[in-house]
């Protein structure tokens, strides 16, 4: 079982930046692949960033790619996403999730946190 707890969204002006953080709870947390989502009002959840449970793959949405930068720290049970260069369609309730394999695939996540909101204003 694995709990997951967001923060760090808010309101910002375009091209400002933001950093989510995703808190885990759960002794297995380092076996999980980790990824974000985000759903805008109207729209379906889409993928955003993944990463494997090591770290050492990582795999972007066209949408954040060059502009997004996601990460963990196993030791602190901790995945990150640094968002820069936001643009206005970057608005939208962002989500973590965990997965037993490494996805883009929403459908293969088992665990979702409650979700922060981020807006940005053009």
């Amino acid at each position: 079982q694995v709990q997951l707890v967001e923060s760090g969204g808010g309101l910002v002006q375009a091209g400002g930046s933001l950093r989510l953080s995703c808190a885990a709870s759960g002794r297995t947390f380092s076996r999980y692949a980790m990824g974000w989502f985000r759903q805008a009002p109207g729209k379906e959840r889409e993928f955003v960033a993944a990463i494997s449970w090591s770290a050492s793959s990582v795999y972007y949405a066209d949408s954040a790619r060059g502009r997004f930068t996601i990460s963990r720290d196993n030791g602190k049970n901790m995945v990150y996403l640094q968002m820069n260069s936001l643009k206005p369609e970057d608005t939208a309730v962002y989500y973590c999730a965990a997965c037993r394999v490494f996805s883009a695939s929403l459908n293969e996540y088992d665990y979702w946190g409650q979700g922060t909101q981020v807006t940005v204003s053009s």
